[in-house]
């Protein structure tokens, strides 16, 4: 199978019917493509990579903000056997540079306005072949085979050093179980998702699922001030809106939403971070809608969930969508055993799972640590209660999670050691208030009376994505460490 054809033939959607729209500040409708241009868009910059030179395989990394450029570019390369590596538009040179370096893409798809390396040469093709790649004569979906290679997404991992996620064509059958486990989707919905192109999240949930579907996906470009979506919710007449919990937060804080507003939702999704109960109950009690959470990550499609058919109980994230083969393990004297009810043990997806990676990108070493046996270790603490419900108890590493992304403490801390006035750092999350949590910099200066929080975080603006950066800075005459020297993260945040 290939994966960007199965997204868009799959439900033999009318040619004319509108399989995505591009809405702009109010609502304005910019873009307006059907599934039949959409197809040909896509199948041309297939074409158009084919006669650049490139073979299947080969990496397309993509530096693209948020526009209809990027699925275009992002599905045109999967269609021709290509792999594109979608990345954040937020990321600085040098983040760039490293994965450019890592992935070993053979071009560089660029919108004139994203930070790519210097002297990267020919890699580059910027809007000028963008446009020519659209406007290629459209040729056929490349025939792949299910374990093929489709896509490749960076993400931090435990070492501090961000690694490739490889995925297989076959992951878009995945995404069948969370149409019926989660979202609730039908071929009249239109879904409106909040995130940047770039995430999993929302290539996944914004533009795969819909298109599997027949339905419509909406894509809004403009300001992203929380007051603006209720507005936008409205005129696009979305029926189902996605988004990360905080952004919730700051909808229901800022925005103008009553029960009577964004009358054609039918309901919200949420995923990412976890849905706390008092937001949960907060959002019914002011749309009258229902909030439905699905926990997955860039190694998996997202696999447990609340949704129409699993009624929400507050605080637990849900149910194994239909399917879905996970298990909660513990160490025993005798080896890995299923935890028992109301017991805290690892949450684990088996390895016949169609959303899970194929492995980490030439690093295969890390590829096998993250099993046992058959099961993919996810890092997820959780506990599963009488009713089948799985609740969040913490993660087994220190990875924290910044407005949905994962963001690993030693990338942070390498980054923020190389001021001259930082002897020592340890970074954590630190909740500020419930359901709200920061990622924090305790640093050890070596001239504390120098120490100065707007400097470090300008330094700090200087090296990392936006959602990678500390929001607190405290200054701390040692950092508490164990016995053997290692530091203490959670210390840090409680004694705090």
């Amino acid at each position: 199978m290939n994966l960007a054809e199965f997204c868009l033939t799959q439900a033999k959607a009318d040619a004319s019917k509108t399989a995505l729209e591009v809405v702009g500040p109010g609502g304005a409708i910019e873009e307006s493509w059907t599934f039949g241009e959409l197809r040909d868009a896509v199948l041309s910059v297939a074409a158009g990579l084919k006669a650049r030179g490139l073979k299947p395989g080969d990496r397309v990394l993509l530096r693209i903000g948020h526009s209809s450029d990027f699925p275009l570019m992002y599905f045109g390369a999967i269609a021709g056997g290509f792999v594109p590596v979608p990345t954040s538009d937020q990321l600085p040179e040098g983040e760039v540079a490293r994965i450019l370096e890592d992935s070993g893409a053979s071009l560089v798809l660029h919108d004139g306005s994203s930070a790519v390396p210097k002297a990267i040469g020919g890699l580059l093709a910027g809007p000028a072949e963008i446009d020519a790649l659209k406007t290629s004569a459209p040729g056929e979906f490349a025939v792949m085979e299910d374990e093929d290679p489709a896509f490749l997404i960076y993400t931090s991992g435990t070492s501090g050093t961000p690694k490739g996620v490889l995925h297989a064509h076959r992951s878009a059958t995945a995404r069948l179980a969370a149409h019926v486990g989660w979202i609730g989707l039908s071929a009249a919905d239109r879904l409106l998702h909040s995130g940047a192109f770039n995430w999993s999240y929302t290539l996944t949930v914004g533009l795969m699922d819909p298109w599997i579907k027949g339905a419509t996906s909406v894509i809004y470009r403009g300001p992203r001030e929380p007051e603006v979506w209720p507005g936008i919710l409205e005129a696009s007449e979305a029926t189902l809106f996605a988004a990360v919990p905080s952004l919730y937060r700051r909808i229901l804080k800022y925005g103008d939403v009553s029960k009577t507003a964004f009358p054609a939702l039918r309901h919200g999704l949420t995923a990412g971070e976890g849905l706390s109960a008092d937001l949960h109950a907060h959002w019914r009690e002011r749309t009258g809608r229902e909030l439905y959470e699905a926990l997955g990550m860039s190694e998996v499609s997202t696999y447990l969930s609340s949704g129409p058919g699993v009624p929400v109980k507050p605080g637990a994230t849900g149910k194994p969508q239909p399917g879905r083969k996970v298990a909660l393990l513990q160490e025993t004297d005798a080896g890995m055993a299923e935890t028992k009810t109301d017991e805290t043990g690892l949450l684990c997806v088996h390895r016949d799972e169609p959303g899970l990676m194929l492995g980490y990108w030439q690093r295969p070493e890390e590829t096998r640590a993250a099993f046992m046996g058959p099961w993919f270790v996810t890092g997820d603490r959780m506990r599963r209660d009488g009713d089948g419900y799985f609740w969040y108890e913490g993660r087994a590493d220190d990875l924290m999670n910044a407005f949905g992304y994962r963001v690993a403490p030693e990338e942070v801390e390498r980054v923020l050691l190389e001021h001259p006035n930082v002897q020592e750092v340890a970074v954590a999350e630190q909740e500020v208030r419930p359901g709200v949590r920061l990622i924090a910099a305790f640093v050890v200066a070596h001239d504390p009376e120098r120490f100065d929080e707007d400097d470090l975080a300008s330094f700090a603006a200087a090296s990392l994505a936006d959602y990678k950066r500390p929001r607190i800075y405290k200054a701390l005459q040692q950092l508490p460490r164990t016995r053997t020297g290692k530091v203490r993260r959670k210390a840090l945040t409680t004694d705090s």
